[in-house]
């Protein structure tokens, strides 16, 4: 973690952009930079071990996810 500030900025896409879409992708890419889940880190101490495993965990989930996906990709072909 960074102690730099992460600046996320959206502009609209065209002139008429719906409001609600901007939020969204706003959102999307707060949750991409993971800025929530950092706030959250150093708001309190957490143990080495935890971070590691909750690491790993989010890894694991990730890749599970790909292989699944690779998996239905060589089925429909």
């Amino acid at each position: 973690m960074s102690k730099r500030p992460i600046n996320v900025e959206i502009k609209p896409r065209y002139k008429d952009e719906p409001i609600e879409k901007m939020i969204k992708r706003f959102l999307k890419k707060i949750k991409k930079e993971r800025v929530i889940e950092n706030f959250i880190a150093r708001q309190r101490y957490e143990k080495p071990s935890t971070k590691r495993k909750r690491a790993a965990e989010r890894r694991k989930k990730i890749l599970e996810k790909l292989r699944l996906k690779q998996e239905s990709c060589f089925k429909t072909n």
